[in-house]
């Protein structure tokens, strides 16, 4: 097994251990790094659907860190997903907007936080990984700068989430709850502490 394979396996291992509070924050800080990535391209290069989920993410990132009224709104975004052409059983026949790497780091976000399955989370850590290749083509394309070595590329992703992890952990006793609603100054030293270093792309 590769380095970046066991780093995979140990960032899956910690979300299964973590309470589905902190996997909430933690793919939330996920989706929105990619989603970030794709905002940034050129306007023409932007995928409608992926940005379109952008409130979507908002109220899952406000409810991962204590405001209890996201959840209505999380709940919303989903069935209006599920009830869309977006999600259907079509395979290649059907269209696959919702399969590109942020769409599907927001929708496994929202899915983390209604629902506190682990699986969820996992799942946006994976397209978090997947999304490198992608990223480094796009850098090769634009000959700005020359693109990391893939396993390197990789490894960093990984350890990335890896500190994500670590920066959350030191939060669990305060995040446990989060998504049942908490004070509001704690809600606000958290967006402080967690948003800003869970969101930033370097």
């Amino acid at each position: 097994m590769g380095a970046w394979q066991e780093l995979s396996t140990l960032v899956k291992g910690r979300l299964e251990a973590a309470s589905s509070s902190e996997r909430s924050v933690f793919a939330a800080g996920v989706a929105e790094r990619l989603m970030s990535r794709r905002e940034a391209l050129p306007e023409d290069e932007q995928a409608p659907f992926t940005t379109g989920l952008r409130p979507l993410l908002n109220s899952v990132r406000e409810g991962a860190l204590g405001d209890s009224t996201a959840f209505a709104a999380v709940n919303r975004g989903v069935a209006e997903y599920m009830l869309s052409d977006y999600c259907h059983n079509d395979g290649q026949d059907g269209p696959d907007d919702a399969d590109e790497a942020a769409a599907a780091a927001v929708l496994f976000a929202a899915h983390a936080y209604l629902f506190g399955c682990a699986d969820f989370a996992v799942w946006a850590s994976s397209r978090a990984v997947d999304a490198v290749d992608q990223h480094r083509e796009y850098l090769t394309e634009q000959e700005e700068q020359d693109p990391p070595d893939p396993d390197e590329a990789l490894i960093a992703e990984l350890r990335r989430q890896l500190h994500d992890l670590d920066l959350i952990a030191a939060r669990a006793a305060e995040l446990r709850h989060a998504k049942f609603g908490l004070p509001i100054d704690a809600s606000i030293r958290l967006r402080v502490e967690l948003r800003a270093p869970l969101s930033g792309r370097e």
